[in-house]
């Protein structure tokens, strides 16, 4: 990258490579809140790798101008594992939908917030499938009409704030696609944190779950005297889900994984254990 990171603006992150997403899907304003915060942070491109896994939000790492990794369905987090332990200097940003990341690979967010990885967790959460046709999906309401279910979604949602809360994310948040100034400080927020922080956004999907007309109406911003370390009043603050609240609702500093790994290689090396290529050496 030729520009400067002292000059860097959200123009500078973008590539040639244009959205195709439907015009109106919340996505475009997902992706332009995190230009603006990459550029506010100055991230130089070649010190950022953005990671996606299948859908709609799978397309995102083309759009970014950095490393970009397009991966498997559901596989965003054990890729961004790998990324993160083989060059921890990266910033590593991982991003998808709520079909991607709550059902098929609903088992790696457990082990990524317990791990507490450093990198940025960002769903794009829209409640349906709109790259497949808007089949329901984990984060549907009760009711949910669909080509996969006709007669209403009989099944509970997930409650992704909750659920991270519960999981030991460290960094727990929620934006709303169509607050592009809150959604981008909110982004920089979860980057600059040290561990792993989760950022659950809505983004309405024009052409099967159109919800801009409900969304505005629901969104509260999380009072001002919210304590957010207080993981107890996190979670309870999460499960009132009559209103879609804003803002942070939990944060806490510990180790990250890549530091305990420092302190094992750190330990074996001290222990002089011998090196793989010695142990392969022995059966050459």
């Amino acid at each position: 990258m030729s520009v400067p990171v002292a000059e860097l603006t959200p123009q500078a992150y973008k590539t040639e490579e244009h959205p195709i997403w439907c015009p109106g899907c919340g996505d475009f304003g997902v992706l332009d809140s995190l230009y603006k915060s990459l550029a506010g942070l100055k991230i130089d491109p070649k010190d950022l790798v953005v990671i996606s896994g299948i859908g709609c939000s799978g397309r995102t790492p083309g759009f970014i101008q950095s490393y970009g990794f397009h991966s498997l369905h559901g596989r965003v987090l054990p890729v961004a594992l790998g990324v993160k332990i083989a060059n921890p200097a990266l910033c590593v940003i991982g991003v998808g939908g709520d079909g991607d990341g709550f059902a098929i690979g609903g088992g790696h967010i457990p082990h990524a917030a317990r791990r507490n990885l450093d990198m940025a967790y960002i769903i794009m959460d829209n409640s349906t499938y709109g790259l497949t046709k808007g089949q329901y999906s984990p984060t549907s309401p009760v009711g949910y009409q669909a080509g996969s279910t006709p007669y209403g979604s009989i099944e509970q949602p997930l409650n992704p704030v909750a659920m991270l809360i519960a999981y030991g994310a460290t960094f727990v948040g929620q934006g709303y696609s169509g607050k592009p100034r809150e959604l981008a400080e909110l982004i920089s927020r979860a980057i600059q944190h040290k561990g792993f922080a989760f950022l659950n956004v809505i983004s309405p999907c024009i052409t099967f779950n159109n919800t801009y007309k409900v969304i505005p109406q629901k969104l509260r911003e999380i009072p001002n005297d919210h304590d957010v370390t207080n993981r107890a009043k996190a979670f309870e603050l999460a499960l009132h889900t009559e209103h879609v609240q804003m803002g942070v609702f939990y944060q806490a500093q510990l180790p990250t994984f890549e530091e305990g790994v420092n302190q094992v290689v750190q330990k074996a090396q001290a222990a002089g254990q011998p090196r793989l290529d010695m142990i392969f050496a022995e059966f050459s």
